[in-house]
């Protein structure tokens, strides 16, 4: 009786003495990507330094876009964002950006920097003038 006691309280002790959960094991497999994001009507993109990804269009996506509304300067900021993500490519035969990201966790979200973009519209004109651009109304 006491060595099947001893047993079990071996056995307990072995199982419970388990280092890494399996949700950290998960959290790990997803990449950390620095970008600026952007949501239009059907579309999503992630731009860094050196990717661009088409963004799955799921509840994390609506909820980053959610996030970034208020700090965009008009309809076409992109917003500076740092999110957990799953890569995969598309499917073959569908439209879209090669590569995909899945957002998993919405890490940081920052407000742009610069400028807000230039607006061009059919008949404006470019001028330089001191080293910075102006646009001449064509009506």
């Amino acid at each position: 009786m006491k060595n099947f006691l001893l047993l079990a309280i071996a056995i307990t002790a072995f199982i419970s003495c388990k280092e890494t959960p399996a949700s950290d094991q998960v959290a790990a497999e997803f990449e950390t990507l620095e970008g600026e994001f952007i949501y239009l009507a059907d579309a999503a993109v992630l731009k860094g330094d050196t990717f661009i990804y088409g963004v799955t269009l799921d509840e994390k996506m609506h909820e980053l876009a959610t996030i970034i509304k208020p700090l965009q300067r008009d309809e076409f900021d992109m917003v500076p964002v740092i999110i957990k993500g799953e890569l995969h490519s598309k499917a073959a035969g569908e439209e879209g950006w090669d590569e995909i990201v899945t957002i998993k966790e919405i890490l940081e979200v920052k407000a742009p920097t610069g400028e807000a973009p230039l607006k061009l519209e059919a008949g404006d004109k470019l001028k330089t003038e001191g080293g910075s651009l102006k646009v001449e109304s064509g009506k």
